[in-house]
């Protein structure tokens, strides 16, 4: 005989819980995405900055910068994807510091919503934020000769790693938004993080080309791994060997980031 639950019971009850707190997330999420469908400038411009970085690495600095076993533009794209959802994650401090900024927080704070939703609605938003902006450099990166040479479904695999890799880092993100005093300080914040991590890579430029003391960082860190992976997805050869440690990075950020955002939103004033 199997047990029944009953509606007052502890499982019961668990599971309603998250009901609610899924259903306030996608609500806080369609409201962040109006936010974008509103004002469209904020997603074109926001779309400018890694367009003119293919634009400016592909026909300036390419023909300056060797790349064994590929050629530039191929090696070019995966950084660019990367860095661009890196830098699409800011939003999430920038738009988390404004809500903090214009009273949203306090004000969400007091209607009885799941405290998780506030920020795993920001997070979601600025992801499928992410999703749209890769689809255009993705256009752009065909355009000028980017190619994918494995098959459909690897590359698939490469936006999912690259989308699982943004959301990890939109929670440390978060937290960020919530310890500035206002959005032009949290971006101010996020930058002297993202700068490093993405230029110290191999984002653009082989780890070999760089000191021994740089480069033992460039090639370890997460955003040169995540790279690496997705130019073994694009490109083909071994993948498990750039792409387990990568998974193990993003399910250790967001391991470290989820519960240090929640924290710093539950002690927000």
């Amino acid at each position: 005989m199997t047990a029944r639950v009953l509606p007052g019971s502890a499982p019961a009850m668990k599971r309603s819980r998250l009901r609610r707190a899924i259903g306030d997330a996608v609500v806080l999420t369609e409201r962040n995405l109006i936010g974008y469908v509103r004002i469209p400038e904020a997603l074109f411009f926001s779309s400018v900055q890694p367009i003119m970085f293919v634009l400016l690495f592909r026909y300036v600095f390419g023909g300056a910068i060797a790349t064994p076993g590929m050629s530039y533009v191929d090696y070019l794209m995966a950084g660019i994807f990367v860095q661009t959802v890196m830098f699409g994650s800011i939003q999430t401090s920038i738009g988390l510091a404004e809500d903090l900024q214009k009273g949203l927080i306090e004000r969400f704070r007091s209607l009885p919503i799941a405290r998780s939703a506030v920020l795993a609605g920001r997070t979601t938003s600025d992801l499928l934020r992410n999703v749209v902006v890769i689809v255009i450099i993705t256009v752009v990166g065909l355009a000028v000769g980017f190619r994918i040479h494995t098959n459909l479904l690897a590359f698939l695999g490469a936006v999912g790693l690259m989308l699982l890799f943004a959301y990890a880092i939109s929670w440390g993100f978060a937290y960020i938004g919530l310890a500035a005093p206002n959005s032009e300080v949290a971006q101010l914040m996020s930058f002297p993080i993202l700068f490093p991590l993405t230029f110290a890579s191999t984002a653009f430029v082989p780890a070999a080309t760089m000191p021994s003391w740089l480069r033992a960082f460039a090639e370890h860190q997460p955003v040169s791994l995540v790279i690496n992976s997705v130019r073994a997805l694009t490109e083909g050869g071994p993948t498990a060997r750039w792409v387990v440690p990568a998974l193990i990075w993003c399910v250790a950020l967001m391991v470290a980031f989820i519960p240090l955002a929640v924290w710093r939103y539950r002690r927000t004033s």
